[in-house]
């Protein structure tokens, strides 16, 4: 006849207690060493009675063992946390899709097109916002215009001034080397002896040369005598 199904619960027995967990301890302890041994498996097994007192077995060392299970607790959080970034990843990347769509859609009702399906408030609402971004355009356009024509007047006002500045430059240049329409005289006219002894030196008999040369000294008597020798 075999044994009763027993139900899973806590012993209130202090003693029976203490002996079920003396005789399972065992058993789990038996359990996984034949484990570790059949199926060539590292295994591991920490426990704690109510009392405090620690119980172990590792087929392998229980610190190596330890540190393995520690290499892949984190593998698996990062492993977690990456998986948790790609589905972030993939939510955020399906909702700049539905806007993109959703933009390119408008875009191109803006410009007259795939009407068909809006209501008439709908329609209302897009020729709203057409007529205002009209008026934002032309308000653009003549603040451009504005802003062209203050930069046309400012460099007529710098190129006015420019001009005032060269024509006093050359007014100045003019004070400086003023001009005259009086001939240069020559150089026989500022020295009139010079030209007496030049005549002399050169042994000038003609009685023309010597007469032209007494006229213009005021001698003309000397001339006409010296005509007659």
């Amino acid at each position: 006849m075999g044994r009763g199904k027993i139900e899973i619960k806590r012993i209130e027995n202090a003693n029976s207690r203490q002996v079920t967990f003396s005789k399972r301890r065992a058993g789990l302890l038996k359990k996984a060493q034949e484990l570790a041994i059949l199926c060539d498996a590292e295994v591991a097994v920490i426990i704690f009675s109510n009392t405090g007192k620690l119980f172990e077995f590792s087929s392998a060392g229980m610190k190596r063992t330890l540190s393995r299970y520690n290499k892949c607790l984190d593998s698996s959080e990062d492993a977690a946390e990456e998986c948790k970034a790609e589905k972030q990843d993939s939510k955020e990347l399906d909702v700049l899709k539905d806007e993109f769509a959703m933009l390119q859609k408008k875009q191109v009702r803006l410009l007259g097109k795939d009407l068909t399906g809006l209501s008439l408030k709908e329609l209302q609402q897009l020729e709203q916002q057409l007529n205002e971004g009209l008026l934002s355009v032309k308000e653009r356009k003549e603040q451009l215009l504005v802003e062209q024509l203050e930069q046309s007047r400012v460099q007529e006002q710098r190129a006015i001034l420019e001009n005032e500045t060269l024509r006093r430059q050359v007014e100045e240049l003019r004070c400086l080397f003023p001009q005259t329409d009086r001939a240069v005289p020559s150089y026989l006219e500022y020295y009139p002896v010079e030209k007496e002894k030049s005549l002399v030196n050169h042994g000038v008999t003609s009685p023309d040369l010597v007469s032209n040369f007494a006229f213009e000294n005021g001698d003309s008597d000397i001339t006409l005598h010296l005509g007659v020798d």
